[in-house]
């Protein structure tokens, strides 16, 4: 189901769930071939996780409608919603939070989804993290 949801593949993600075969929340293990190119090796996401690093709102939407856990994070604490910032995947990150993803949650580092949306110079997301009031005071460990 992870590669399905990393590729976009919404009919089998849903097909997978129908059958049983995963449950909506289920971790990867240690499948480095899912991840987004730009992304160092890591594990233990979601397949929440990847179709947000990945860019596949098809696929978010299914999972939301599903009812995964929006705040699950990775062994980094990394929530889809902070890996939906990072990848800058405007739309997926919108979908999360417009379905109640928490903005507070920090990763081993400090870091927010508006810390990744300022580095990445994104002003939109910086402006959608901040209507859905993130918190703008929250420092980092650097």
């Amino acid at each position: 189901m992870h590669k399905a949801a990393s590729a976009g593949d919404a009919a089998k993600v849903e097909e997978m769930l129908l059958l049983q075969k995963h449950g909506v929340d289920d971790r990867d293990k240690m499948n480095s071939a899912l991840l987004a190119p730009k992304e160092s090796f890591h594990f233990h996401r979601t397949a929440l996780h990847l179709a947000c690093a990945n860019g596949h709102p098809e696929v978010v939407t299914l999972l939301l409608g599903r009812k995964c856990l929006l705040n699950l994070c990775d062994n980094e604490n990394r929530t889809a919603l902070v890996k939906a910032v990072q990848c800058q995947q405007e739309e997926c990150a919108a979908i999360l939070l417009d379905h109640g993803a928490d903005p507070y949650v920090m990763d081993i580092d400090g870091n927010t989804a508006l810390h990744y949306a300022v580095l990445g110079q994104n002003i939109a997301m910086v402006e959608k993290l901040i209507s859905c009031m993130a918190n703008i005071e929250v420092r980092n460990k650097v």
